[in-house]
């Protein structure tokens, strides 16, 4: 049974993650980078973590990590905000080091504020929908399309792989408070808006980020649903969040580009009738013989 878990956790910690988040990205090549930030908005890297959690201590330090995310997520979107802003004037390196700093010094001190998981959810969507709000009115237009290099994808796979094994490797000696406030820590966000921001610049990446935002409502409907179940029906509690997240996230979608209609095929002229021929002779020439006295001379 323990080589059952462990193994499980390994399997989560090193493909679930980044290939969700390689999914995300083909599906944002396909409909824009929007649908991307929506995406990776959903637990595809803190629901592994929260259920890694589960496996390895229990369902008490689970609910209570759950709990915890949702103050975290209210974090998230001030991460997602922040980033927007800064990276219009800093490399991408620096808007990094400013944004984590930000964020994990926001994730601390939230962690030592205690609140039950339903002042929880209403903190977290009342963040994120006054982000979602700010963050629309600094939109710049629509993004260039770019060509990406053949080691995107797998960079973004293994930046995210190493992040979540590096987060969940420290779960245990975090406790479930700061578990629960890293647990949504901007690591698919940062992977995909970084990427956006490097290959087609700041309006590609504050595109994401808006749609980063318009997807946290599902995360924080899945954690709070965590948190309100795993005490009682155990694993199945995130089978339960993940389907409560994807129908908010179903509800909340951003508007997808319609393909291009063909043109309607227009009506033909119809054809105008030619002038009758005008047979009469001449005034002053001899009318012409018909053709039955022609052919008996």
């Amino acid at each position: 049974m323990i080589h059952t878990v462990m193994g499980a956790a390994l399997l989560l910690k090193l493909f679930l993650a980044p290939a969700l988040v390689v999914g995300s990205t083909l599906a944002g090549r396909r409909w824009g980078p929007a649908l991307t930030g929506t995406l990776v908005a959903l637990p595809i890297v803190a629901g592994p973590i929260l259920l890694i959690s589960y496996l390895d201590h229990g369902p008490g330090f689970a609910a209570d990590a759950a709990s915890a995310s949702l103050r975290g997520i209210a974090v998230l979107g001030g991460f997602a905000l922040l980033y927007a802003v800064v990276c219009v004037r800093l490399p991408w390196p620096l808007t990094l080091a400013v944004t984590w700093t930000a964020c994990l010094a926001a994730g601390y001190l939230s962690a030592l504020v205690h609140v039950g998981p339903v002042v929880g959810l209403v903190l977290a969507l009342a963040t994120n929908t006054a982000c979602w709000y700010a963050l629309g009115r600094l939109r710049t237009g629509h993004p260039p399309k770019v060509r990406p290099a053949w080691w995107d994808l797998p960079s973004r796979a293994l930046a995210t792989g190493v992040l979540v094994v590096a987060l969940t490797t420290a779960a245990a000696a975090l406790g479930p408070e700061l578990t629960g406030v890293l647990a949504p820590f901007p690591i698919a966000t940062s992977v995909v808006a970084t990427f956006a921001l490097v290959q087609a610049g700041p309006a590609a990446a504050i595109t994401t980020l808006h749609g980063v935002l318009r997807g946290l409502p599902g995360f924080a409907v899945f954690c709070f649903v965590v948190a309100l179940t795993a005490g009682h029906v155990g694993v199945w509690a995130y089978a339960l969040a993940s389907t409560a997240a994807l129908v908010t996230a179903y509800a909340l979608r951003p508007a997808l580009p319609q393909p291009a209609a063909f043109p309607k095929p227009t009506a033909l002229p119809k054809p105008t009738a030619l002038p009758e021929p005008d047979l009469a002779p001449e005034p002053g020439t001899a009318p012409a013989h018909p053709a039955s006295e022609l052919i008996g001379k």
